[in-house]
């Protein structure tokens, strides 16, 4: 199988560096063109795709593939993929799998609600809504090209080099408070299970939560693995006085607990982390944040 991802990020790498060898060719895009060339033994051939541009050689990596991964967000309020390539993936004739990556933001607020694939979505932020209409364009093209459409809708992603663990080590932790507020969380390893499991059994129009089994609150997150690297957790901050990004403030605004039934019933999936405290200890476990913070403290001395 051959397999394209526009978007060789971490998520897509991870998948790769998970499952490479179940595939006879991977290529994808990047949107820095010194990190494209047309081929390289260790890795994904790349090519350039962004807002403006991209490699004339794309239509015929995409005429060769068979699974499609989307992980690109929305740019200007529309898919650029689709913007670019929609004729063009909907007249393959090979294509038997294509995933989009999206976010369960587009559920929106359910003030700490539980909610499923049958939920009806309700995006709260200009973000999410460009998440929903990009999905429904997809979803969309399938209906119309007869084609294999799965929309997975990830909670917060977390794995190796992109945990609390390295937050608390490299001293940008926050253990932000905010009363009553709850997220799911999702460790790479497990969404990259549910991406190949996914290819093993395509279905059409598909819509899958992807999230652990335990929403909880974020400062529980920053105080377990304060615990696990032995040191004093950073004080709590009230939210309304937390030093946070718009976009990261952004996530505080929606509040739901999600359920996952679909991607264990559906396609078998058991999660190897099903809550942040399993997916934390294996990452601690892996060396994640000690390294960093023995190298702090021999700088501080």
């Amino acid at each position: 199988m051959n397999l394209f991802i526009f978007g060789l990020g971490y998520t897509a790498r991870r998948f790769i560096g998970a499952y490479g060898d179940r595939f006879a060719r991977i290529s994808g895009t990047s949107r820095s063109p010194e990190d494209s060339q047309p081929s390289e033994s260790s890795g994904p051939s790349t090519y350039r795709f962004s807002d403006t541009d991209f490699d004339p050689r794309i239509p015929d990596q995409l005429d060769a593939a068979d699974a499609l991964l989307v992980c690109v967000p929305p740019t200007g309020g529309e898919d650029p993929v689709l913007r670019r390539f929609a004729a063009h993936i909907a007249s393959s004739s090979r294509l038997r799998w294509i995933g989009y990556l999206s976010t369960v933001g587009v559920y929106g607020d359910a003030q700490g609600g539980w909610i499923d694939e049958r939920s009806p979505p309700d995006p709260g932020t200009p973000r999410s809504r460009h998440r929903l209409a990009a999905e429904r364009q997809w979803l969309a093209l399938g209906e119309r090209a007869s084609l294999s459409i799965q929309i997975f809708r990830l909670a917060g992603i977390y794995g190796p080099g992109r945990n609390a663990l390295q937050r608390i080590a490299d001293g940008t932790a926050q253990r932000i408070v905010k009363p009553g507020q709850v997220f799911n969380r999702i460790h790479m390893d497990d969404i990259a299970q549910v991406l190949l499991s996914s290819m093993e059994r395509p279905s059409r129009n598909a819509i899958y939560n992807v999230a652990d089994d335990e929403p909880g609150p974020p400062q529980d997150v920053i105080t377990y693995a304060a615990h696990l690297l032995g040191c004093p957790p950073p004080p709590e901050v009230p939210f309304e006085e937390a030093d946070l990004t718009p976009m990261a403030r952004s996530f505080y605004e929606d509040n739901k607990r999600i359920r996952n039934t679909r991607i264990k019933t559906d396609l078998g999936v058991t999660l190897r982390y099903p809550t942040f405290r399993h997916g934390l200890k294996a990452l601690y476990d892996a060396g994640e944040g000690r390294l960093s913070r023995r190298d702090t403290t021999l700088r501080e001395e």
